[in-house]
């Protein structure tokens, strides 16, 4: 089928830049003051580390986008440094992640939506046919070409922005008017480094998405200056928004109350500005994690295409629609992540929140480690173009991403980088099947 260049080159710098905006502030920032709260001002410093390495990371993928242009995302930079079987095991962890990502949003937003249509609480059924129909909407925005999947995110990210918005201008009356000292709670843990650790891994969950703008490479026009620009204005803007956000409920709320809640900002809203403000603060939130869900489902798809291009998937799933979008990539990812969504359904926000900040998290770790070795790697072997001051600092950061990525490891435990092992172990045995039946495929055509 022919594709216009258009429509496989659809994303420019607004659609990317709210790609990382969109894919990284969703559900899961309404929910981390509360996770937060035990931890007190650990969270402060904690969130100064987690967005400078944030910062590193974006630099990471920004980088390897203007270095290698014409190279479709991480599965390709990361082939160059350590070959496909390597790449396949780290986009493999990458790929189910965002699987998972996709129920878990859908589920949210229904979640959310119980508060407008109670039903939707009281009958698991009926939430459930509504999540897989929300899922299912989102696949069909993304089957009309990233073109138009990139008109809806910026759309749902401009809308999001709104209550961020709004949160840092109560944080601002509350905290600066007359009457301040009466209102502000400081929280009374004290600081310490296991907390410290603690308080820094939630707080990576809340920026996985800073890579979004790399993953869809062949989607984005002028890669190698679209992709740098986008990913580091939407990482700045990110991080300095959930900065903002999340000290304000820690100084507004007691501690204790705040450690409790199941909803933080709204709990924020309803204490100062009355309780319908805690409804006008749900519907933004469904936007936020409609938005997410359209941004993570674009790429998916286009995860799904990378693998069958290298070679990791079958072919069939690499094949595009009139206006580009990958057709059956998309159908098989939505199939799967539905068998998902009707097998664990899970009405509870909290629920869905300590399964992403849990699983997602760890699956996610091994494609920034391995993009910023890939970085030094490829640097070691003099096959990164033009060295020159730009590129040094460019390998300085990618240096310094992989001492962030080993501080989150440590500070993620145990039992999550196991169940991350878990994930990584079927992706090694996807493609030594793969290896063998290439292989097999090989001989007996030699043979004929």
């Amino acid at each position: 089928m022919r594709v216009s260049a258009d429509s496989v080159r659809a994303l420019g710098l607004t659609m990317t830049t709210a790609l990382v905006v969109g894919n990284t502030i969703g559900v899961g920032i309404f929910m981390l003051p509360a996770s937060l709260a035990p931890y007190g001002m650990n969270a402060v410093p904690a969130w100064l580390i987690t967005s400078i390495g944030a910062i590193f990371i974006a630099w990471v993928f920004a980088g390897l986008a203007r270095a290698f242009p014409n190279d479709d995302g991480p599965y390709a930079y990361t082939s160059r440094a350590f070959g496909g079987a390597v790449a396949f095991v780290l986009m493999w962890c990458y790929w189910v992640s965002t699987v998972v990502t996709l129920p878990v949003l859908a589920t949210g937003t229904v979640g959310y939506l119980s508060s407008f249509f109670p039903v939707l609480a009281a009958n698991h059924g009926l939430a459930a046919v509504s999540a897989l129909a929300i899922l299912w909407l989102f696949v069909l925005v993304n089957l009309r070409g990233a073109r138009t999947a990139g008109w809806v995110q910026v759309l749902t990210t401009v809308v999001k922005l709104v209550p961020q918005a709004g949160i840092i201008a109560l944080g601002i009356w509350a905290l600066f008017a007359p009457h301040a000292k009466s209102v502000v709670h400081v929280p009374s843990t004290p600081l310490s480094l296991p907390a410290l650790f603690a308080a820094s891994t939630l707080a990576l969950y809340a920026m996985l998405g800073v890579e979004s703008a790399a993953m869809p490479a062949g989607r984005v026009k002028d890669p190698g200056r679209t992709i740098p620009r986008a990913t580091f204005i939407g990482t700045l803007l990110v991080a300095l928004i959930y900065i903002c956000v999340s000290l304000v409920p820690m100084l507004l709320i007691p501690q204790g109350e705040l450690a409790a809640s199941n909803a933080p900002f709204a709990d924020l809203f309803a204490r100062y500005l009355g309780p319908v403000s805690g409804k006008l603060l749900a519907a933004f939130v469904i936007v936020g994690a409609l938005g997410c869900l359209n941004g993570w489902t674009l790429i998916v798809g286009e995860l799904t295409v990378s693998f069958a291009k290298h070679g990791g998937f079958p072919r069939v799933l690499g094949r595009v629609n009139g206006q580009g979008a990958p057709l059956w990539g998309l159908l098989f990812t939505g199939a799967l992540a539905s068998l998902m969504l009707i097998m664990n359904y899970n009405d509870s926000m909290a629920g869905a929140f300590t399964l992403l900040s849990v699983v997602v998290t760890a699956t996610n770790l091994p494609i920034y480690i391995g993009s910023a070795i890939a970085v030094l790697v490829l640097w070691r072997r003099g096959q990164i173009p033009k060295p020159g001051p730009r590129e040094i600092r460019w390998i300085v950061a990618a240096f310094l991403a992989t001492i962030y990525c080993v501080w989150a490891s440590i500070g993620i435990g145990r039992k999550p980088l196991l169940q991350a092992l878990s994930v990584c172990a079927p992706g090694v045995l996807v493609y030594a099947m793969y290896w063998w039946f290439s292989v097999r495929r090989d001989v007996v055509a030699a043979r004929a």
